[in-house]
């Protein structure tokens, strides 16, 4: 890299987006930083040159050279609003998060920024970077430490009753205890979420979010209607925003359509003009079990699993309602097989559904105490 510093004007932002290559645009970005200029014309044309630097490195995949320009950028950071210093430090930890398998550089970075925001007293940045990296340890399943992180945060939010903040925080909140399979305060968390973003402005990206958490929760309530509304809301956010989450908030709503035994309407829904534009693996997926469901078929059920373990095992929400499906199938299967007789074998009946004796007399012991009816009249 040339150490001749470049002169911070709108003649060398145009210098650098015609450059060759991605690496001479950088050099460029870089020798305009190193410039000591600090007029106000100066400091807004370096914060674009940020920008695109950041954006350039990004797409570089160079995600240690984005740590480190968060490190050279705090005297920067003294000369500019502190409103413009959260702006760019949220886009740099953003470019990172765009980068494959940082999730471990991205919280090591989040730390070092908490730091730094403690010793400079830069309230309202170290706030929402502790946030962020709450959910980075959420979802690197350090539950403990996100937990106590978003304890004393959420104290401390509620007291300067930043209520955008809160929505955030209370949400992430719910998500954690979701994680830890803590029911009564998940909802508790949602509850204090929503009463907080009725008292705002909620972008619709963010009621999206809410309402897909208050779907899954009502799902895991078995109350699959509520669950179901809550998902169409979801998806209807998601999908005027072209957000990627709109096409699980479609898979969820199929989900509850099986689970209330209405696995016919499943292709209705993905063959509409909305579920067409989701056409993929995550809806195949779904199709699959709700095909096995309406010829309550065990074989078919099992081979969906094999075919989307991806779609359908490793789905976290999905998954926990998998072996509800199996079970409803099982007892539909069994249903099936008996309707014809007044009197049969077990063993005979665990021929035709091809599963072991004792756990097809286990299932029917069970089915006859919760007197469901066999015969099917």
């Amino acid at each position: 890299m040339s150490t001749t510093h470049l002169p911070a004007t709108t003649d060398s932002i145009a210098q650098a987006l015609e450059a060759k290559n991605p690496s001479e645009a950088i050099s460029i970005f870089y020798r305009m930083l190193e410039n000591s200029s600090s007029s106000p014309e100066s400091l807004r044309i370096k914060e674009q040159a940020i920008t695109n630097l950041s954006d350039l490195l990004r797409q570089e995949n160079r995600a240690e050279e984005l740590r480190s320009l968060l490190t050279q950028l705090r005297p920067f950071f003294a000369l500019i609003p502190k409103a413009k210093t959260a702006k760019i430090v949220r886009v740099i930890i953003d470019a990172v998060a765009k980068i494959p398998d940082t999730s471990d550089l991205q919280i090591s970075l989040c730390k070092e920024m908490v730091q730094w925001t403690r010793a400079e007293k830069r309230t309202f940045l170290r706030q929402r970077v502790e946030a962020r990296l709450a959910a980075l340890l959420m979802e690197n399943k350090e539950y403990s430490e996100a937990l106590n992180l978003l304890s004393g945060l959420i104290k401390e939010v509620r007291r300067l009753d930043d209520k955008l903040l809160l929505v955030d925080i209370d949400l992430l909140e719910s998500k954690l205890h979701f994680s830890l399979r803590n029911l009564p305060k998940a909802k508790a968390a949602l509850t204090a979420a929503r009463t907080a973003a009725n008292a705002i402005y909620v972008p619709p990206a963010q009621q999206g979010t809410i309402d897909l958490q208050s779907g899954i929760l009502h799902a895991e309530e078995k109350d699959y209607k509520t669950a179901y509304s809550y998902f169409f809301e979801a998806f209807e956010a998601f999908n005027a925003l072209e957000d990627p989450r709109a096409v699980f908030s479609l898979k969820y709503m199929l989900l509850c359509k099986i689970m209330v035994s209405q696995a016919d309407d499943v292709a209705g829904i993905i063959s509409s003009k909305a579920g067409l534009q989701y056409v993929g693996p995550e809806l195949d997926a779904m199709k699959a079990v709700a095909d096995a469901h309406s010829k309550r078929s065990l074989k078919l059920f099992e081979t969906a699993l094999r075919d989307f373990k991806a779609q359908l095992e490793e789905d976290p929400i999905v998954h926990r309602h998998l072996s509800s499906l199996y079970d409803t199938l099982l007892e539909q299967n069994l249903c099936r097989l008996i309707e014809p007789f007044s009197r049969v074998e077990i063993a005979h009946i665990a021929d035709l559904i091809e599963l072991p004796v004792d756990h097809v007399e286990k299932k029917l012991s069970q089915m006859i105490l919760d007197k469901k009816n066999l015969l099917g009249l």
